[in-house]
């Protein structure tokens, strides 16, 4: 990897049948690609086997020790290696999928100190409801959220043939990965010289 690119993953945060994420995903990450500052990854989270039932101890104690499936290990191995997160995540009577929640609730500190950008869809409110509810938990891992994301009101009219028919979209996907690319170098660089204080 060039040391001047940052590691993007895109998560795909739905397993539901018949899913949009997949189509989403991929157009955030032929915007990523395009921008030059990224090395990107989609991780799909209809891939992996994530229990929803826990282990007793917190993974921010038990840190390399915690108790995790074989089956997730890609998924971990994918958070801890990464510089910056796009999460793509649909919005569920106004939240967000268990999927996604689970998947975050396995880790912790792979999200300490480092970047979370958002891209949501849904009905009138685009999955805003859930980037909210995501902001609140990934700022209790001590992640950096994005202010500045992206939002697909009525996705199932306002795309076709796998891109956003608003041609606005590429200008607010540059601006969401302009302040990432910021932050993934500014947060990497922190955690190089100092450890995080967690």
């Amino acid at each position: 990897m060039d040391s001047n690119r940052h590691k993007l993953v895109i998560l795909v945060g739905s397993v539901r049948e018949g899913r949009f994420g997949p189509v989403v995903a991929s157009w955030v990450a032929e915007q990523a690609a395009a921008h030059g500052a990224f090395d990107v990854g989609i991780v799909d989270l209809a891939d992996l086997d994530i229990p929803l039932e826990l282990p007793a101890a917190s993974p921010k104690y038990a840190g390399d020790d915690y108790p995790r499936p074989a089956g997730m290990a890609a998924l971990t191995s994918a958070l801890e290696g990464a510089d910056a997160f796009v999460v793509v995540s649909p919005e569920y009577n106004h939240s967000y999928p268990a999927s996604l929640k689970a998947a975050i609730d396995w880790h912790f500190t792979q999200w300490t100190a480092k970047p979370v950008a958002f891209v949501s869809y849904g009905g009138a409110a685009g999955g805003r409801h859930a980037v909210l509810h995501l902001e609140n938990v990934l700022t209790e891992l001590h992640a950096v959220t994005i202010r500045d994301g992206l939002a697909f009101p009525n996705y199932y009219t306002a795309w076709e043939d796998g891109r956003p028919l608003d041609p606005g979209a590429p200008g607010y996907a540059k601006t969401l990965l302009e302040q990432l690319a910021w932050w993934a170098g500014a947060l990497r660089a922190a955690r190089e010289a100092n450890p995080y204080p967690a």
